[in-house]
Order: C-alpha cells, then sequence, then structure tokens
C-alpha cells in the first residue's frame, strides 16, 4: 500500500495529489452505470427480446460453443423474466454498493463474475469469431469486468476509501475490512470525541 505522506508531497502529480477523491469517483461513475443498466431490466422491454439475444448469439457461436448457448437458450425459453429480473436486482444492488461504497471486496469480485456473464452469454462473447459487422466488438461486459479489476488495483494499492460507507464501519468494527479491503484497514476511531478522517 502506497504511504499517503509520500503521495501529497509538492513534487507529486496533481493525479498523485487527489488519488483518493478520483478513485472514489471512478467507483461512483461506475455505480451509477450498473444502477441506470439494473433499472432499465425492468423498463425497456429487455425481458421480451432477452431469448432472441440469446438465440443470435447461439446461431452465430462456432460449434465449440453450440452447447453453452443451447443451455441458455433453453433457460431464456421458459425462464426468460426470472434471469432478466434476477439479474436487474443484481446490477442495482451492485450500483448501490459502489455508489455506497458498501462491502467493496464483494462487490468488485461480484462486478467482474456478473460482467463476465453477461459477457458470455447474451452478448455471446463479443462475437469476435462472427463475420461481418458483428466481428468488430468484443461486448461490454468483458469491459465491466477489466473496470472492476482496476477497482480491485486502486483498492489494494491506495488501501480504505475515507469517502465509502465501509471506512466508517471499519472504524468501530476492523474486522468488517475482510469483506470491504483487498489492502488494508482503516484506522480505528479513537476513544473519546469523535474525529474527522484525514
Amino acid at each position: 500500500m502506497a504511504d499517503s505522506g509520500s503521495l501529497q508531497g509538492k513534487d507529486a502529480t496533481w493525479w498523485v495529489r487527489h488519488a483518493h477523491p478520483m478513485k472514489t469517483l471512478f467507483r461512483i461513475l461506475l455505480g451509477i452505470a450498473w444502477f441506470t443498466d439494473g433499472i432499465l431490466k425492468f423498463t425497456s422491454g429487455f425481458v421480451n427480446s432477452f431469448l432472441a439475444s440469446v438465440q443470435a448469439s447461439q446461431a452465430n457461436a462456432p460449434s465449440w460453443l453450440s452447447g453453452w448457448f443451447s443451455f441458455w437458450a433453453t433457460q431464456a425459453s421458459s425462464n426468460a423474466t426470472l434471469i432478466v429480473y434476477t439479474v436487474g436486482v443484481l446490477e442495482i444492488t451492485l450500483g448501490l454498493a459502489l455508489l455506497l461504497g458498501f462491502a467493496r471486496k464483494i462487490a468488485y469480485i461480484g462486478g467482474v463474475v456478473l460482467g463476465l456473464l453477461i459477457w458470455a452469454v447474451p452478448e455471446g462473447f463479443g462475437g469476435p469469431y462472427q463475420s461481418g459487422a458483428g466481428g468488430t466488438d468484443i461486448g461490454t461486459g468483458i469491459i465491466y469486468a477489466i473496470a472492476f479489476l482496476g477497482l480491485i488495483l486502486i483498492n489494494a494499492t491506495y488501501g480504505p476509501s475515507r469517502y465509502s460507507l465501509d471506512y466508517y464501519i471499519e472504524r468501530k468494527f476492523p474486522r468488517w475490512a475482510k469483506v470491504a479491503e483487498f489492502g488494508g484497514s482503516a484506522p480505528r476511531a479513537p476513544a473519546g470525541p469523535a474525529s474527522t478522517p484525514s
């Protein structure tokens, strides 16, 4: 974990001096995107096009992926509403966790898994194996997964985020760091009058 004193020196770049608020801004922007995406699962009519999306991926997939898409096409034909709304709830929950900075370790790992699942099913692994225009897009799910890996790296490098709910929970309950941090934990709140974080 980087020493915060060395990061704040006069020779540090603007980006280094403002790393803590910038990493929080990145997390919040990603949270807004996931929260919005989750809400749209309930309002956009995506549930009606989910089966068609999976079938299109199945039709364009190479033969070695046909079993994967056949499985999901079968699930989508009988459980499309359940699948789409479950993913919507997961996306809303993930978005709120990012916005609040709550259980970030679990949220970041969950975001990687969910991003890869979205990439692997309705996005059909992005379709780089397709001919024509479909073969020029790797899909958004993989990019979301990489963004979450970036958040994991940032958290492991810079440690606890002062601008998160986790920070304040950890100050009272240090063991919370096991579900919140990849790096160190937040400093313990001193006994007596409340202090403000640096």
